[in-house]
């Protein structure tokens, strides 16, 4: 996907989060991240989204802890929301594409990293705000498209599971395998064999060897089941390790 496709989608997202925290209220619970509630949602979200633009709007080459929250609520809280991802957006959307700045996984480019990377931030949680009000995760990702649904579980996995930080991990070698079934004619990028080991997890794309379990469905509710928003759509083999995924795989 292209860097203006993925500011368009994050520009979309973010208004539609916007609009459905609005509609339920800060104060409501969201079943999705069961120990928020909308306020906290939009404090974390908006919070987020002022970082992610001080790397691009000010050339950070070194990263920096987030500001503080503010002390808001309400319609007030919402108004700060909107205006930090109204600036985020517009940063993106107007920085050079050779913009040097700091960005903490593999990417084309910093600005192709931080347009990606806030794209599926905001669709993610956009999706708690929905379900705050009552709209069921599906629904929100029947309207995802498929290629931006895929290319969030591979940054999922090749991206933050590549790390040190992910808690992923068996003591003896697995093999976790994840595959969209709706992929169409671009089957061979649309299937990951995640290699489970005391280390890091190391993914590949494709389907090459044996797996011990395989999570599989359309490429949408993949993409928020591994985001831990929905229940998998359907699983094969050994289930334990879609349980460990479940319960280790929280992005920190």
């Amino acid at each position: 996907m292209e860097t203006v496709e993925f500011i368009r989608i994050l520009d979309h997202q973010g208004r539609s989060l916007a609009d459905a925290a609005g509609e339920a209220g800060s104060g409501a619970k969201v079943p999705t991240c069961p120990d928020w509630q909308v306020r906290d949602l939009l404090l974390h979200t908006g919070m987020v989204h002022r970082w992610a633009t001080s790397f691009v709007a000010e050339g950070r080459t070194e990263p920096h802890p987030v500001a503080g929250l503010p002390d808001l609520d309400g319609g007030e809280l919402l108004d700060w929301f909107r205006t930090g991802h109204r600036r985020l957006v517009d940063v993106l959307a107007s920085a050079p594409a050779d913009v040097e700045c700091w960005h903490f996984l593999p990417a084309p480019s910093p600005l192709a990293f931080w347009a990606r990377r806030q794209a599926h931030e905001t669709a993610v949680h956009r999706v708690d705000a929905e379900s705050a009000r009552g709209v069921a995760p599906e629904e929100i990702a029947a309207a995802f498209p498929r290629d931006f649904a895929a290319d969030g579980i591979d940054e999922l996995l090749c991206g933050f599971h590549a790390r040190a930080k992910s808690k992923v991990r068996t003591e003896e070698p697995r093999v976790l395998r994840v595959r969209a079934t709706d992929a169409g004619s671009d089957a061979d990028d649309a299937v990951w064999t995640v290699r489970l080991s005391a280390g890091p997890p190391v993914t590949e794309r494709g389907s090459e060897g044996g797996a011990d379990c395989e999570v599989s469905g359309p490429a949408s509710l993949l993409y928020l089941s591994l985001w831990n928003r929905l229940p998998y759509p359907a699983v094969s083999g050994d289930a334990s390790l879609a349980r460990l995924w479940r319960e280790k795989s929280a992005v920190i």
